[in-house]
């Protein structure tokens, strides 16, 4: 056994460890790989008797990523809940400064403590993991700390790489599935949050990975950030030539100014380099 498959199953027995002693569950469950693990392996040890999923539902949810959790939920056997939260009555969440994510995980806490202890459920559980502690700049971990959340994952030591090859031995279909993040990332900072904005970009990025796939530009990861009057597009690196070349394929984003694609390709917290950039798009 290699020494990082030795590291990898000593930090999932720990994460067994920590799920049999919190009792029960309700699992704050995005759709994405970590969550989606979480909740695999919460269901596992303690049984879906005693564990719960909950989908917060809003604007910032696009509505593929819903239909996706509510199948997976439904594969496992476990309860799937789907409260809606209202982050958007928060002045700290519309204003958009790089604080914006404390206020939506407080929110969701807030909505989902109250549905735990309806359920009898001991905690409530998040899939940060421990790349995310390491990434720096993450506002709701210290929201969702706040408020007493467990983060079994991080605190197992399993990082990204950890949750994709447990998930893929386990059979997963989330275990390659790329990071989806709320509608709200897309939204550079400074920009005010609104429904109009998110369904902007939501419809954006259906059109654009529609008209990719058309060309036969088999794109993993896209974004489309809202820079405010221009979108810029991110794409996977080795294709973002491939789309530069086919101007074309932009023309379907509608509702900005101008439509730009980004050379450095896609990748994840792109917004947070926006707060060192002159603030041309605010």
């Amino acid at each position: 056994m290699t020494e990082d498959l030795t590291r990898r199953t000593d930090r999932l027995r720990e994460l067994d460890t920590q799920l049999r002693a919190a009792g029960s569950v309700l699992v704050a469950f995005s759709g994405g790989a970590d969550s989606a693990f979480l909740l695999a392996a919460a269901t596992r040890v303690l049984g879906p008797q005693l564990v719960v999923a909950g989908t917060a539902v809003s604007a910032s949810l696009p509505a593929d990523e819903l239909a996706a959790a509510a199948a997976f939920a439904r594969s496992l056997g476990v309860r799937h809940l789907t409260p809606a939260t209202d982050e958007m009555s928060s002045a700290g969440y519309r204003s958009n400064a790089g604080d914006r994510c404390y206020f939506c995980k407080a929110e969701l806490l807030d909505v989902l403590w109250p549905l735990a202890t309806s359920h009898g459920l001991a905690h409530v559980a998040t899939g940060t993991n421990a790349d995310d502690a390491r990434a720096g700049f993450r506002p709701g971990i210290r929201a969702a700390a706040e408020r007493g959340a467990l983060t079994p994952l991080l605190t197992a030591g399993l990082t990204k790489d950890d949750v994709r090859r447990a998930s893929r031995d386990l059979g997963l279909v989330t275990w390659d599935k790329p990071a989806a993040a709320c509608l709200s990332s897309r939204i550079a900072y400074g920009v005010e949050v609104t429904p109009q904005r998110l369904a902007r970009v939501e419809r954006a990025e259906l059109t654009l990975r529609a008209a990719l796939d058309g060309a036969g530009i088999d794109v993993r990861n896209l974004r489309v950030r809202d820079l405010g009057d221009t979108a810029r597009v991110e794409v996977d690196v080795e294709l973002v030539e491939a789309v530069i070349g086919r101007p074309d394929l932009l023309e379907g984003i509608d509702g900005f100014a101008a439509v730009e694609v980004d050379a450095r390709g896609f990748r994840s917290g792109a917004m947070n380099e926006l707060l060192a950039e002159p603030a041309r798009w605010r």
